[in-house]
């Protein structure tokens, strides 16, 4: 209540209220923030109060472990910060500051930072839990303990192993793996030092825009299935798109699985030290390092057409369909237009993306102490330091398949031209992607570093507390990348130059262009809170905070001597926010508005499209609780008027609101507890209608997702417990490719949709 700072708190309970399937979707949760988690595990979409999403993940938000980043930037490309955070019994709490006061508070962060706090063994206990899929292939293991050694020494060890298909018919294990943390704390009279480690190692299937039935007109459309895809449950991969076989970065053979994923496999270790060095002063350190590195392998669809239309664009027009693999492989296809009940094909580019190496290393050193001024009180001054080396380096080889639409394992399909001559090999139409011109065999490694010196003050007199905060980037970033080039190869090694073979596309290696610039911001912060009682507040805080763009600058943005112009690297962020707190006998409603303007320099892999652009939004925030015995809600609504101002690629949307944005967002959880024998639960979470991109053309209809959950104790520490996520089984549209379709006719649009139904019983053992 005395404080100007937006922040919400998230417990394990109301994490187990969600019954999420990714730790995406526990940020739908937060108030203020929109997350687009539709892609599986990881690759979500994720943005605050009116800040963009131009392009992908969660450019102006970034995501912390016990408060150091996951990675320093949040939207790398194929590398979005949330593929490497996983959601367990490690956690205590998730913690989100919002706004403006973010800016100084972490590096690259202007809209928020949502830190994941683990437990640390203060008490003695642990639980182990089995988790199943009802309906549907899914098993994970949780497992957590942590207790006193001793008076001044305690740990904590956590982890999960799981394995399954998933929450779509992938045809196959698209989910296993796991990871697993400890810590370790010595507590000293003066303060402590805590050590701490962590191993991810999961595989997930990334779940890419799909093919979506929509009739209607862009203001009124009919979101549905087609024949035979089920857009709720179903997905392209298939068994019969098991790998994906080419050439590495280095043009030697290789072959990838599909079935890889999304796959992070990341060792990290750390340390954590906070102690009174007396006459005032503390001094806290944070320290982590991280050796990572993956793969992210998915298949996308580039075009989705009539069957027979896909043939013939490759083939000409008397070109003929075979399958070219599964139950029917070899057979023609005498009548393409009723291929499946739904005559269509895919052309699919396989986004295969080797992560070389995604390390980092990071400290944040800060020492505060507390002075008496005359007049103005007690001051508490914090001065730190924060340093910080990502490294993104990674291959990109992708190649094109041609497949029918068909859910529950679809095959691969070959073309034939007039003459009976077979152009694709084994479905495989292109080693590259020559329907993008060949734009996405690329290999990059570059390092950047990061110096943030910073400064903060707050003071508090009477029922006013003021605060101000300084924060000053300096960053370089240094490396090389390539793009492609097409030569003849034979790449399955048969002797055989095959047609697909007479233009494959490798990296360019010999002509690698120099990554090499220097780049600088400024941060700041002024915030006031005036507590007018114990149970009412009035805040305000204005701020300005930057976000330095990294890897999506490349391929358009870098000069031939490596360097980038001063607007292109680095994104800035004005916000003005201010509102009300109020608290009483177990309610409590704090309402913010805000002002956000942001600039944005952003690159699209799926469009190809470079972004120049800014936005302005306005907006109001509420959340809400309520506790009364053993009931309790939490809420949250936020209003969100946001326009692209300003385009200097693309003038023609000036005006128009940015894609995907809704002017409304809500969620409300509530929670029962019928003493010590039961709970039950449930979160409802919404959107109104949506642009589908910048054009504003087609809609996005709103929905609402409901999710349940209910435990019973058999006896003390044994509960088995239901959860149900999209308990209706809705279906919601989060993205598009499209901009548009012709009204009064049945279109193929390439979309993502909420998952349809999925329920899940757990057995758990807490000691």
């Amino acid at each position: 209540m005395s404080s100007s700072v937006s922040v919400s708190s998230i417990s394990a309970d109301q994490i187990a209220a969600q019954a999420p399937r990714s730790t995406a979707e526990i940020f739908r949760g937060l108030p203020g923030i929109r997350s687009e988690s539709t892609g599986g595990e990881g690759n979500a979409n994720i943005a605050v109060r009116g800040l963009p999403v131009a392009s992908g993940g969660a450019k102006f938000l970034q995501l912390q472990e016990d408060g150091l980043p996951v990675m320093e930037f949040g939207d790398i490309a194929f590398g979005n910060a949330d593929i490497f955070l996983r959601a367990d019994q490690n956690v205590s709490r998730i913690e989100s500051v919002r706004g403006g006061s973010a800016s100084t508070f972490a590096s690259n962060s202007p809209g928020g930072v949502i830190n994941f706090i683990s437990k640390t063994g203060e008490t003695e206990g642990g639980a182990i839990a089995l988790t199943k899929g009802l309906g549907y292939d899914h098993t994970r293991l949780d497992f957590d303990y942590g207790a006193p050694i001793n008076d001044t020494l305690r740990f904590h060890i956590g982890g999960f192993y799981r394995e399954g298909e998933g929450a779509r018919r992938s045809g196959y294990t698209s989910e296993k793996g796991g990871q697993i943390k400890a810590n370790l704390t010595k507590e000293f009279e003066n303060g402590f030092v805590r050590l701490h480690a962590k191993y991810l190692n999961d595989r997930a299937v990334g779940y890419l825009p799909m093919p979506t039935r929509v009739s209607g007109s862009n203001n009124d459309p009919g979101i549905g299935s087609f024949a035979g895809f089920d857009i709720g449950r179903d997905d392209i991969q298939s068994v019969f798109l098991a790998t994906n076989p080419g050439l590495d970065g280095d043009g030697n053979r290789r072959i990838s699985k599909v079935s890889d994923g999304m796959h992070p496999d990341s060792l990290q270790f750390g340390a954590e030290a906070k102690f009174d060095l007396g006459g005032g002063w503390k001094i806290e350190d944070r320290f982590k390092v991280a050796k990572t590195s993956g793969r992210f392998v998915a298949p996308f669809p580039a075009e989705v057409t009539s069957a027979q239309t896909l043939a013939t664009e490759i083939g000409g027009t008397s070109a003929t369909l075979r399958y070219a693999n599964g139950p029917n492989a070899g057979q023609a296809i005498a009548a393409p237009s009723s291929l499946n009940g739904n005559g269509l094909a895919m052309r699919v580019h396989v986004f295969d993306v080797e992560i070389n190496d995604f390390g980092n290393a990071m400290n944040d050193l800060k020492l505060s102490r507390s002075f008496e001024a005359d007049g103005l009180g007690s001051i508490d001054v914090t001065v730190g330091y924060y340093k910080s080396r990502q490294t993104i380096a990674m291959d990109w080889l992708w190649n094109t398949f041609l497949m029918e639409v068909k859910g529950d394992n679809a095959a691969l399909l070959d073309v034939y031209d007039s003459t009976g001559t077979k152009l694709t090999q084994a479905g495989l139409a292109a080693y590259g992607v020559p329907y993008w011109g060949n734009c996405c065999t690329r290999r990059y490694d570059v390092t950047y570093d990061i110096d943030a010196p910073y400064l903060s003050l707050s003071t508090r007199l009477g029922g006013l507390s003021l605060d101000a905060s300084l924060r000053r980037d300096e960053g370089k970033a240094r490396g090389g990348y390539a793009a492609a080039k097409q030569a003849i190869v034979d790449v399955n090694g048969d002797g055989v130059i095959q047609t697909v073979e007479q233009s494959v596309s490798v990296v360019d290696n010999a002509n690698t262009s120099p990554v090499n610039y220097d780049w600088g911001y400024t941060s700041w912060s002024f915030g006031a809170n005036y507590q007018l009682n114990p149970d009412l507040a009035l805040f305000a805080r204005a701020s300005r905070g930057g976000r330095a763009n990294a890897d999506r600058l490349l391929f358009g943005k870098v000069q031939a001597d490596g360097s980038v112009t001063k607007e292109d690297a680095v994104d800035m962020v004005d916000q003005v926010e201010g509102g009300v707190k109020f608290r009483r006998n177990g309610f409590g409603l704090f309402a913010t508005a805000f002002w956000a303007k942001t600039e944005e320099q952003n690159f699209e892999a799926t469009s190809q499209k470079f972004f120049d652009r800014v936005y302005k939004a306005k907006g109001v925030e509420l959340e809400a609780s309520y506790r009364f015995g053993g009931f309790s809600v939490t809420g949250g609504a936020t209003y969100t008027d946001a326009v692209i101002d300003k385009d200097a690629l693309n003038p023609a949307v000036v005006g128009n609101a940015p894609r995907r944005q809704a002017k409304w967002l809500y969620q409300v959880a509530p929670t029962w507890r019928f003493g010590d024998k039961a709970t039950i639960g449930a979160s409802l979470i919404g959107t109104t209608k949506a642009y589908a991109q910048d054009e504003n053309l087609l809609v996005f209809p709103g929905y609402a997702q409901v999710n349940a959950f209910a435990e019973y104790n058999i006896v003390e520490g044994l509960s088995v417990s239901v959860n149900a996520n999209n308990l209706f089984d809705k279906v919601g549209l989060t993205e598009a490719e499209e901009g548009a379709i012709t009204a009064s006719s049945v279109n193929a649009i390439r979309a993502r949709s909420i998952n349809g139904r999925t329920v899940t019983a757990t057995l758990r053992y807490a000691f």
